[in-house]
């Protein structure tokens, strides 16, 4: 494909994800609903469901099992376990469970820690969690905190960004995503971020740095977060709003990104990344890419603004964060007490008030992920 031909499937692509495009201007989407945001994500969805299309028709069979009948969830009988996804099984469920979301699926970069949260009583899957290094600069956390001179790095590598968290069919329905939401603040996922990384070295610099976990962070999906407003445990806020992202992405071009590719390397700009390029590398193809097409690399601006919320894991986060405090005072929030709080506040009430989720069928998982049909979101 010439540049020519690329350059127009860059604005038919604007415009599908609601760009207006004339032959003068091209201006940000109208601020949209989340039906019409999932819209905007879904070819990204498409795309790498297609891309796997071999892989899923291999193994989804093998794993569907897993997945809930609505008449398999008994509520008052819901038993959660937490599982760090260590094995081959474990990763294959938490691939094809991902695939559920309305988001496109990233494997991650840096240290990652990914959980499935399983239901005892009858062995299915309840839902994911998935934590990744976070971003060095990021302005919603940055602006809380006068880092120690020359240790920002160190700081900000004592927290995690989560990647992934949310409920599946028919959990979902359940409030599932609640308790997965409240289980990220556990005392037993900063135990498996010490396990998995006390005397590791980091592999850029090569140095060994404190294996405290004290904040998570992250963006809701889509605009403002009914999953973490008003995220509470017996009177303490787990999750706590930091504002709205400024509305940056490649989501609504990544359909694109294999053809900006071949467009760099056909004009000799290599595309390698290779380890150490870090999680950037995506943005700073696809901008060099609309810049040799003509355009401005301001359109990765969707316009699509997510609430920031930052989850503390230890009560003197400002005072750790800025050198004046030697240890962190973690908070004691064990897995047990969350579950437990999670079933009275949540699961239970809403078993009585809702209907429906008892008709789901595993089935539609098939279909959802095979027949290549509009996904449904946990």
């Amino acid at each position: 494909m010439n540049g020519a031909e690329l350059a127009e499937l860059v604005l038919r692509k604007l415009q599908e994800a609601g760009f207006v495009v004339t032959e003068d201007s091209i201006n940000y989407p109208s601020i949209l609903d989340k039906d019409g945001l999932r819209q905007i994500h879904e070819p990204a969805v498409q795309l790498e469901i297609a891309s796997r299309k071999e892989w899923l028709d291999r193994n989804l069979p093998n794993y569907l099992r897993f997945f809930a009948n609505g008449d398999e969830v008994i509520p008052e009988r819901i038993d959660p376990v937490l599982i760090e996804v260590t094995e081959t099984q474990h990763h294959n469920l938490f691939r094809i469970a991902r695939f559920l979301w309305s988001l496109p699926f990233s494997k991650g970069y840096g240290r990652r820690l990914r959980c499935l949260i399983m239901d005892r009583s009858n062995g299915k899957l309840i839902g994911l969690l998935a934590l990744q290094s976070p971003p060095l600069s990021f302005p919603a956390r940055d602006r809380l905190f006068c880092y120690p001179p020359g240790r920002k790095t160190e700081m900000v590598n004592q927290t995690m960004d989560i990647q992934t968290l949310g409920a599946i069919p028919p959990y979902d329905r359940l409030l599932g995503g609640k308790l997965i939401a409240l289980v990220v603040a556990s005392n037993e996922i900063r135990q498996m971020y010490w396990r998995k990384y006390s005397g590791r070295m980091t592999e850029m610099e090569r140095r060994i740095l404190p294996p405290h976990l004290v904040a998570l962070t992250t963006t809701s999906a889509f605009g403002r977060s009914s999953l973490y407003n008003r995220l509470r445990f017996n009177g303490t806020i787990i999750a706590e709003s930091l504002g709205y992202t400024e509305g940056y992405g490649t989501f609504h071009l990544m359909e694109l990104y294999p053809l900006f590719r071949a467009f760099l390397e056909q004009q000799g700009i290599s595309t390698y990344g290779g380890f150490g390029t870090g999680p950037r590398r995506k943005w700073q193809i696809m901008v060099r890419a609309l810049n040799r097409l003509g355009f401005s690399g301001d359109l990765l601006r969707h316009g699509v603004k997510r609430e920031v919320f930052l989850f503390r894991l230890v009560d003197n986060l400002e005072s750790y964060m800025e050198g004046l405090d030697t240890e962190p005072k973690y908070r004691h929030l064990p897995f047990s007490d969350l579950v437990a709080w999670w079933r009275k506040r949540w699961l239970l009430p809403r078993s009585e008030r809702v209907n429906g989720w008892q008709e789901w069928r595993r089935e539609e998982i098939r279909n959802l992920l095979l027949a290549d049909q509009v996904k449904v979101e946990p």
